[in-house]
């Protein structure tokens, strides 16, 4: 089961300059809620971006596998130089954690989309791809944050 994870404005922004543009702690719990002690995929730019809040912690992760086109290798975790191959042969339960461009390529893989809706607009420079949520996905929960600016929806793949 392939599973992304992300938090995206009315306008589908989701990052700024390597960081998120908002602070949800209700966002945040409901991530680590989700991933704590599961096996992720990320980029290397969120791979930093996450090292950075939590420094010299280890991530919060059962299994790391981090897609790269460099040479670079990450402290405790698995390099994935071919997504498509990665994920075509993956067997086991995966949580897609980021950015934009592992998003994109994981996408079609996608059994379920964890969504947090931010209900109003935000600044930044990185927005999720495009793509049809509505004919590819159905609605299967939708829960309202405590902050009425948050809305936390699950979407199963259509057959």
């Amino acid at each position: 089961m392939i599973n992304l994870i992300w938090a995206m404005d009315i306008n589908w922004l989701i990052g700024k300059d390597n960081k998120l543009p908002w602070r949800y702690p209700e966002d945040l719990q409901y991530f680590k809620k989700m991933t704590h002690h599961k096996t992720v995929l990320m980029g290397d730019n969120t791979y930093d971006s996450l090292k950075g809040y939590y420094q010299d912690k280890a991530l919060p992760f059962k299994k790391i596998y981090v897609a790269t086109v460099t040479d670079r290798t990450f402290e405790g975790c698995e390099v994935v130089k071919d997504i498509a191959q990665f994920l075509k042969s993956y067997q086991e339960e995966l949580w897609v954690v980021g950015g934009k461009t592992i998003y994109q390529l994981s996408l079609p893989y996608a059994d379920k989309l964890y969504i947090t809706w931010i209900l109003k607009p935000y600044q930044g420079n990185i927005y999720f791809p495009e793509f049809n949520l509505v004919n590819d996905y159905l609605k299967l929960s939708e829960t309202e944050g405590t902050n009425e600016d948050l809305k936390f929806v699950v979407y199963g793949k259509k057959a």
